[in-house]
């Protein structure tokens, strides 16, 4: 049986300053993973690092943002990173700076089966 997904969870996250694509997506996710908490995971005793997670980011420059820093901030599962054009660059009028705005989208999937 493939993995069903459980849990989905929703963030944002931003670089005020620095253009930061990475940093904003990371801050997406643990925005996300912060208003969540695997309790039926752990109820079931399945072993945390068995989970499938799905990352979906959306920034505008898809490109600049490092999916392995993304990984990182995921404590547990197998991850992985979808990058996708999405959020929102805001430029502060008059000046060179840029407010980068990222969203993301984490699925935690388990085979309910092997799960039993």
């Amino acid at each position: 049986m493939t993995a069903k997904r459980i849990f989905l969870e929703i963030g944002t996250g931003n670089d005020l300053h620095g253009c930061d694509y990475t940093k904003a997506a990371v801050r997406a996710v643990e925005d996300a993973i912060h208003h969540s908490s695997l309790a039926l995971v752990r109820t079931l005793h399945v072993d945390l690092d068995t989970i499938a997670i799905d990352v979906t980011v959306g920034v505008q420059r898809p490109e600049e943002v490092n999916r392995s820093a993304i990984k990182a901030a995921l404590p547990h599962g197998s991850v992985n990173v979808n990058v996708v054009k999405g959020g929102l660059d805001v430029p502060e009028e008059g000046a060179s700076d840029l407010t980068v705005i990222a969203t993301a989208a984490i699925a935690v999937c388990l085979d309910l089966v092997a799960a039993k």
